[in-house]
C-alpha cells in the first residue's frame, strides 16, 4: 500500500492512510498460519475471560485442539499486547522516564463532555497477520473521539490519535489510560502535560478501571472483526471506520441512564 517509489514522500503517504509513519519502515517477522488462528482464538478467550493467564488458556485451548504450551501462548500473548487482568505487585522495573499516575476516575461523577476521556490499544485479527487498534473515547458520551490502527505497538500513532480528538475537540479535564508502556512514557504524558490534562491512570491490572473502553472493543470486535477477515489494512481502515461510525451514532446516552 505504501509506493516508495511515488513522489509523495512516505510521511504523507501514511497521513492520508492513516497508518503510524513506523509501520512504513518497519519489517514483521512472518507469523505462521497456524500461530495466526491460534492468536485469534486467544484474543477471543481473553475478552470472556480476562482474567485467564498461560495456564488457564492452555487448558481452554487444549479441548479446541491446539497443543500449544504455556511458554509459547505467554510469547504469543506478549505480541498481542494482552496479559491477564488481576491484581499484582508491582515488582517490575519501568523504563526510564516512565510516570505512573493514579487512578482519579473512582467515584467521580462524569457529568459533561470532555470531563473525562479514556484510551486503550487492542489487537485486530486479519486474513494474513494482524494490526493494532487505538481509540479515544469521551466516557459521558462513550462516543469514539479518534482513532488509528498501526501494525506495531510504539506511541507514535497513539499521539496521532490524541492530536486529532485535541483538535477536533478541544482539551479533556482528565485522560485515563492504562499503564502500558506506550502511555507511560515521556513523549505520551508530555503531550497531555502540554495541554494541562489531568493524567489517570488504571491500577495494574484491574480492567474495570477502564470499563467503557472494554466495552467498546466487544462490540468492536462481536459486531465487526469477528464476523469478517480483513485482506489487507486498507480494508481494515474502511469497515472499521464504517463500524465505529454506527457505532457512534448509536452510543450515545447520558452517563446516570448507560451505566
Amino acid at each position: 500500500m505504501i509506493d516508495r517509489n511515488h513522489k509523495l514522500p512516505v510521511s504523507h503517504q501514511c497521513t492520508v492512510l492513516g497508518l503510524a509513519r513506523s509501520s512504513a519502515y518497519y519489517t514483521s517477522r512472518e507469523v505462521s498460519p497456524a500461530d495466526l488462528t491460534l492468536m485469534r482464538r486467544i484474543d477471543e478467550l481473553h475478552l470472556e475471560h480476562p482474567f485467564a493467564g498461560t495456564r488457564m488458556l492452555r487448558d481452554l485451548l487444549r479441548p479446541e485442539g491446539f497443543e500449544a504450551g504455556r511458554k509459547h501462548i505467554g510469547t504469543l500473548m506478549a505480541r498481542m499486547g494482552i496479559e491477564a487482568l488481576y491484581r499484582k505487585p508491582n515488582t517490575s522495573r519501568r523504563q526510564r522516564g516512565d510516570e505512573i499516575h493514579p487512578y482519579l476516575l473512582r467515584g467521580l461523577a462524569v457529568e459533561r463532555p470532555n470531563q473525562a476521556w479514556a484510551a486503550d490499544i487492542t489487537y485486530i485479527p486479519m486474513r494474513r497477520g494482524f494490526l493494532y487498534l487505538f481509540a479515544v473515547i469521551d466516557w459521558f458520551s462513550r462516543r469514539v473521539l479518534a482513532w488509528r490502527l498501526s501494525n506495531t505497538l510504539t506511541t507514535d500513532f497513539c499521539l496521532d490519535a490524541v492530536r486529532e480528538a485535541i483538535h477536533r475537540y478541544g482539551r479533556p479535564e482528565i485522560f485515563n489510560t492504562d499503564q502500558g508502556c506506550q502511555f507511560t512514557s515521556g513523549e505520551f504524558t508530555g503531550l497531555l502535560k502540554l495541554h494541562h490534562i489531568r493524567i489517570s491512570m488504571d491500577g495494574k491490572g484491574s480492567w474495570r478501571d477502564n470499563v467503557f473502553v472494554e466495552r467498546l472493543w466487544k462490540s468492536v470486535k462481536y459486531e465487526e472483526v469477528y464476523l469478517k477477515a480483513y485482506d489487507s489494512v486498507a480494508d481494515a481502515k474502511a469497515n472499521l471506520a464504517t463500524y465505529l461510525r454506527f457505532y457512534n451514532d448509536v452510543s450515545w446516552c447520558p452517563t446516570s441512564l448507560c451505566a
